[in-house]
């Protein structure tokens, strides 16, 4: 029975449960077994913060049996573990396939906690068993050196998501249920978590969910009222205007509020059961009728007390219902006898001995409530996602390539054949494969894809959409205007073993830095563990890039999302700038093709210049750097100077810089250097693709100038090559910020990596030309000023500028 939202009362003291769904579905025997499994949980989340000893308290607690460094969060574990108990209860009655993500930041126990009591914990690490000694590690090992952190970190079983940063746990579960109709994910979003923008934003993500298709997420909002130490805002609003709140972003929601234990067990039941029907209800529907509009889905709104089940006061301090339950209520309990004893009355309030045998294992009457095998939410395959993954049945990207009969002398538009080749890719792959972009896939030309696909879109159309808009209910190219939100999801839709590709403007790939960075620790860790089966990587195409963004300006003029990407470990990171559309092609098939890691693609969309045909590509690809002969004159000697580039405009300028070079001084020997692969400048020993010195040296010689024309800030490459024999003369050109409305070649003009200032950098670092160079210097400086002057004049740049070309 469903009650009227007037007969729910906002919440200023806890007692018994209230909720918009009644009823009291449990029986007698099943309400005694739901609340002996949590007082269980809640035993062994309090355990695990305080315990390294005596792990059942069959002896007096001591100070010896307490961990040195009490670490941990109490706040929101045990209204998690409640949640998880009865997600139990749930998958068994209706078998489902489900998975949950804890989104509250230190969360941890209260999944750690029911994981360790329905078997999952001690299969997948032995030494952790239910007995009294694996117990007595269990509890050891949390937030221990050498241990697990406090996060549902990738070394919990059942885990796709980390929640060390706040903000994505319901953009995870949405873009794990893409794609996967049977499944549901419960994602649990912390009050404090609700507060940040991108978790306000991915509310919306259910009018991206198709209910024919897709799964379902059955979102949990934990009210317990409080962060760290303030009040959290949803917490405090009227109920009316909280259910309004979500009733605006298209959830049906359903509360349940109170502290009553049992009580509140019926309360839970009876709104999950009514929850989980609703939910069948709709896919049913539409899944019959072929009908996929927007439905409404169910929501809970779970009102509990932060820190619930703890001592209500401690030294006249109130605990539980308060921010003190935060985090850990005691931390001197080894040195204070008094809290020692409200400690040891708190661990025996649960009645241990009630809950386990003497030999430490869970009883058997009471672990039966919970699922077997992979139904069980902490051994569900979904949730190690490499388990279920299949590989992408694959075009042959050669098919996709340009000829070219001579280097440097046709143009082409970079990423839009790469959008053909991705269309085939997704054309042969409708169950595992989806592109993201936050509204940019047809500014950035891979439109392509929509010749298979359309975009997601749930809401209403309009006529009007059906010209161009390219929408459509069973699209597959995933849209919004939110990279945090299109970043989880397809985030959540690789770590469930299916593969993404995300396309973003440059300068906002910032936007996702944290959760990039997140997402490589989370593989590194991973790598760590036997058990954790390789997900496919993640994919990210940065275009709309600083070096053509003439048009917008100065704000979007930031390469520095390499950096960004440069800070993390080697073992996981990639960067590649394919200066073409060959090379293009063959580093997005290596790309779709790995897994575990994170690559980056820099390649603008605007025409460039195009250098290499397919066979050349691929072995330039294939080395990750090298020396173009068709654009150096120092065969089978040493050169005069080395002019070497990443990145495509730059490329370019280094490219009409030596023909300055060579018209002018034909006896100067050049050598020129194209790095697609980025992390081939580092030693061997800082990164698994870095060259080794003796092939660095080669390259690059001993003591001969260097120029290096950069796509991004020049002290990236300085930081790779610091420790390379040739280091000090290694001269690097990138951006530094200087840029406003400019014509390409006066933007690179403003930030010294333009033709002009390289063939002037080049006569002040060959000793035989700093004076000899003169004259050539001049001519130079001069044609950069009358560039300048043109553009400023005409608002474009030269046509001998726009229509260059390689002439040898």
């Amino acid at each position: 029975m469903v009650s009227t939202p007037e007969k729910i009362a906002s919440i200023s003291a806890f007692g018994q449960a209230r909720s918009t769904v009644e009823g009291t579905p449990l029986s007698s025997d099943e309400l005694y077994k739901m609340q002996a499994f949590w007082r269980a949980s809640c035993y062994l989340m309090v355990g695990m913060i305080y315990l390294k000893k005596n792990p059942l308290l069959q002896e007096p607690l001591s100070p010896e049996h307490i961990k040195s460094r009490i670490l941990g969060h109490w706040g929101s574990s045990s209204g998690q573990a409640f949640i998880w108990i009865h997600l139990n209860r749930i998958i068994k009655k209706f078998d489902l396939d489900m998975i949950y993500m804890s989104g509250p930041g230190h969360g941890a126990p209260g999944v750690l906690a029911p994981t360790y009591l329905e078997d999952t914990y001690s299969e997948v690490y032995p030494d952790k068993g239910q007995n009294i000694q694996g117990l007595e590690k269990f509890f050891k090992e949390f937030s221990f050196p050498g241990g697990i952190g406090s996060h549902c970190t990738p070394e919990t079983p059942g885990s796709i998501h980390e929640g060390g940063e706040l903000g994505y746990v319901l953009s995870h579960a949405t873009g794990a249920i893409l794609d996967n109709p049977n499944l549901i994910s419960v994602p649990v979003v912390g009050d404090g978590e609700s507060e940040t923008g991108p978790l306000a934003t991915s509310w919306h993500s259910n009018k991206f969910i198709n209910p024919i298709t897709d799964g379902a997420i059955l979102p949990i909002l934990h009210l317990n009222g409080y962060k760290i130490n303030n009040p959290t805002i949803l917490a405090r609003i009227s109920h009316e205007d909280l259910r309004n709140l979500f009733l605006g972003y298209g959830y049906q929601p359903y509360f349940v509020e109170g502290s009553d234990p049992d009580s509140m067990h019926q309360a839970m039941a009876a709104t999950l059961d009514h929850c989980v029907q609703e939910i069948k209800a709709i896919q049913q529907e539409a899944r019959s009728s072929g009908n996929a509009d927007l439905p409404r889905w169910p929501m809970i709104i779970f009102r509990t007390p932060k820190g619930w089940s703890a001592p209500s006061e401690i030294d006249g301090h109130k605990i539980e219902g308060f921010w003190r339950a935060h985090q850990v209520p005691m931390t001197d309990v080894a040195k204070n006898p008094e809290h020692l004893k409200i400690l040891e009355g708190w661990l025996r309030s649960y009645r241990p001995e009630e809950l386990f045998d003497e030999s430490g294992k869970f009883k058997p009457e009471l672990r039966e409530i919970a699922p077997y095998g992979g139904r069980r939410m902490s051994a569900n395959p979904h949730a190690n996602g490499g388990l279920l993954c299949k590989q992408l049945n694959m075009p042959n990207f050669q098919e996709y390539g340009i000829e070219i009969d001579k280097p440097g002398t046709i143009e082409a538009e970079n990423t839009r054949p790469l959008g053909v080749f991705l269309r085939d890719v997704m054309a042969k792959n409708m169950n595992n494969f989806r592109v993201f972009g936050p509204d940019e896939n047809t500014s950035n030309k891979l439109n392509a894809i929509y010749e298979v696909s359309k975009k997601t879109w749930m809401a209403e159309f309009l006529p009007e959409d059906l010209d161009g808009g390219e929408l459509a209910r069973d699209g597959r190219v995933m849209e919004m205007l939110s990279e945090h939100t299109l970043e989880g999801w397809m985030e959540g839709y690789i770590l469930t073993g299916r593969h993404g590709f995300f396309s973003t403007y440059e300068a906002f790939a910032h936007v996702i830095d944290s959760m990039v960075g997140q997402h490589t620790k989370w593989i590194e860790k991973c790598n760590e563990l036997s058990w954790r089966e390789k997900i496919p990587s993640l994919n990210l195409l940065i275009t709309s890039t600083v070096w053509r963004q003439d048009h917008n300006g100065f704000t979007h003029q930031d390469p520095g999302f390499l950096d960004v990407v440069s800070n993390k470990t080697p073992d996981v990171t990639r960067i590649y700038l394919p200066p073409d559309v060959n090379c293009l092609l063959s580093v997005a098939d290596h790309c779709l093709r790995s897994k575990n890691y994170v690559n980056v693609i820099v390649s603008d969309k605007q025409k460039h210049l195009q250098y290499m045909d397919m066979d050349a590509a691929i072995k330039h690809c294939t080395k990750g750097i090298g020396i173009w002969d068709w654009a150096s004159n120092d065969q089978g000697m040493e050169p005069d100077v080395v002019l070497a580039t990443a990145g495509d405009i730059p490329t370019k300028e280094a490219l009409a810089a030596s023909v300055l070079l060579r018209e002018a001084f034909p006896d100067l020997k050049i050598r020129f250097i194209n790095v697609v692969d980025l992390f081939k400048l580092q030693p061997d020993t800082e990164h698994p693709h870095g060259l080794n010195d003796r092939d660095f040296d080669t390259l690059f010689t001993l003591d001969k100038p260097i120029i290096f024309n950069f796509h991004g800030y020049p002290w990236l490459i300085h930081r790779y090559t610091y420790r390379r024999t040739n280091h000090n003369n290694l001269h690097v050109r990138g951006y530094k910020e200087k840029g406003n409305i400019n014509t390409p070649l006066e933007l690179a003009i403003r930030n010294n990596i333009d033709r002009f200032s390289i063939a002037m950098d080049v006569i002040d670092r060959v000793d035989r030309l700093k004076v000899a160079g003169a004259h050539a210097k001049e001519d130079f400086r001069n044609e950069q000023i009358s560039c300048q002057n043109y553009a400023y004049e005409y608002g474009a740049d030269r046509p001998d500028i726009v229509n260059w070309k390689w002439p040898y």
